[in-house]
């Protein structure tokens, strides 16, 4: 991954000898408002002459007529200015700004929100994966070298904090973006290995034998059919004195076919992207790391690539899900929710405060709520914290309801539970939803027990960006969650 290295400067941007120096203009009915150093107030002068109206993404590059800059970019930061439109802008700027090898942002931030916004946004927006491309189509996107804030606005550990944020977004990015050839589970399994060496975190590592042995049924089971067998990853990071315990759960399918409820050609184009949830809980637990949070969170990472072969799980197979309970496969492409089962089983036994799963898990998802908005379900309270957290990063996100009438239509004449409904075409992200629900775990005994708050995260729309791209995301794989969590996590190590 290509990453720029970003700084704060308490020097006058006028003073810049940046490529290009950002500056923003904001979007009015009577035309455009420059949104820059004072010193740049000539610049507004230029602004009908060279097509700029302050709408969200444009970028309009042109010669200075002031500064030391070798030239000046304004973007446009919509109609009003916040700390979300700000991170928007920047990360938009710096995407677009492709060839520069260090840009400087011009602009009057108001507060210490507000500077860690443009250095997160700047962060993100430079992202970059070569590691496909010939060495003739490298070097497009900004390189891994200088964005400079010019503002005295910083608060203690910006700058850090925005490296770790996009270090976790991009690491997320990298994974996905990997070929199915190249990421299958072993490799995935070393992957997340290497990205935590040096950090305060445990690895633990189940293998297909170890699998079976454990009672990982559901693991096991869709892992199969593949040559390539599956794994669970356990990354553990517990700092001494930590009060809290979350526990992060993710569909990691390396690459779905559907098995042998074989998915149509059309819709297995992009399946690498099914273990984008294992990615982002893995990238979430590494960072806190890297930020210290005193709060313990434990990663599972559920890995199996579902593949249609002699040895593959049928339709009609019973699976023993971690603990005992028994799901009859009536449809294998419904294969996350098995693996799923098994984390969340897992995750449960260890007590936590809070269990959330990330997953992409259905295409009802998508016919739901689209490609932006990422679905949320599970329990009030918890749906709400990740809700609230989900607004403060800039991250859409939208609350769906599990009705009870549903659990009937999974029931299953020879198992405890069915995956799927077949023939069923209406709520299949809240039938999936009410599914997993099953399968979390319980503290206490007897009227003191109580069941673990739980929210389930369905990705499957907003895990990939198709088309142009937006603010700080270029097309492509969007780590989203990734800072909702990490938020929610900061929010989990406050007393």
């Amino acid at each position: 991954m290509t990453v720029p290295r970003i700084s704060v400067s308490a020097q006058p941007a006028i003073e810049s000898t940046a490529d290009v120096l950002v500056v923003g203009a904001v979007q009015g009915k009577d035309g455009p408002t420059l949104f820059a150093d004072p010193s740049f107030a000539p610049l507004a002068e230029q602004f009908k002459a060279v097509g700029v109206s302050g709408a969200k993404d444009q970028v309009v590059r042109f010669a200075p007529v002031v500064g030391s800059a070798r030239s000046i970019a304004v973007v446009g930061l919509g109609a009003v200015v916040t700390s979300e439109s700000l991170r928007y802008a920047a990360g938009s700027a710096v995407r677009q700004l492709t060839g520069a090898a260090t840009v400087a942002f011009a602009l009057p931030l108001a507060d210490a929100e507000q500077a860690a916004a443009v250095l997160e946004g700047a962060a993100l927006g430079g992202y970059s994966f070569t590691t496909y491309r010939k060495a003739s189509l490298a070097g497009t996107s900004l390189p891994t070298g200088d964005i400079t804030v010019h503002t005295d606005q910083a608060a203690a550990g910006a700058v850090d904090r925005a490296d770790v944020v996009a270090g976790a977004v991009s690491l997320v990015k990298d994974l996905v973006n990997t070929p199915p050839l190249d990421l299958y589970p072993e490799s995935l399994t070393a992957l997340a290995q290497a990205a935590a060496e040096g950090l305060p975190v445990t690895l633990t590592v189940w293998d297909e034998d170890q699998l079976v042995a454990d009672g990982f049924g559901g693991i096991a089971g869709v892992g199969q059919g593949s040559t390539r067998p599956p794994r669970l990853v356990k990354v553990s990071y517990a700092p001494a004195g930590a009060a809290k315990h979350l526990a992060l759960v993710g569909k990691g399918i390396t690459f779905d076919t559907g098995g042998l409820s074989l998915k149509p050609p059309a819709s297995m184009v992009g399946m690498k992207y099914d273990m984008t949830g294992a990615a982002t809980v893995l990238a979430v637990t590494l960072a806190a790391a890297r930020l210290n949070l005193n709060v313990r969170i434990t990663a599972w990472l559920c890995i199996a690539e579902n593949m249609p072969s002699g040895s593959a799980i049928r339709p009609n197979d019973v699976l023993s899900i971690r603990g005992g309970r028994t799901v009859e496969v009536l449809n294998t492409d419904a294969e996350g929710r098995l693996v799923l089962a098994d984390g969340l089983v897992a995750a449960g036994e260890e007590e936590p405060d809070a269990i959330i799963d990330v997953a992409t898990l259905t295409g009802a998802a998508v016919v739901a709520l689209g490609t932006r908005y990422s679905a949320v379900l599970g329990d009030d309270d918890l749906v709400e914290h990740v809700l609230a957290a989900s607004t403060s990063e800039g991250e859409l996100a939208w609350p769906m309801p599990m009705p009870e009438e549903l659990r009937a239509l999974l029931n299953s004449d020879v198992a405890d539970i069915a995956n799927a409904k077949i023939g069923n075409t209406g709520g299949g992200m809240l039938l999936a939803a009410v599914f997993l629900r099953e399968f979390i775990g319980s503290v206490g005994e007897g009227d003191n027990a109580r069941t673990i708050p739980w929210a389930h995260l369905d990705i499957a729309g907003s895990a990939q960006l198709v088309g142009g791209g937006l603010g700080f995301t270029a097309p492509g794989p969007t780590g989203v969650t990734v800072r909702t969590l990490l938020r929610l996590a900061e929010d989990f190590s406050r007393p």
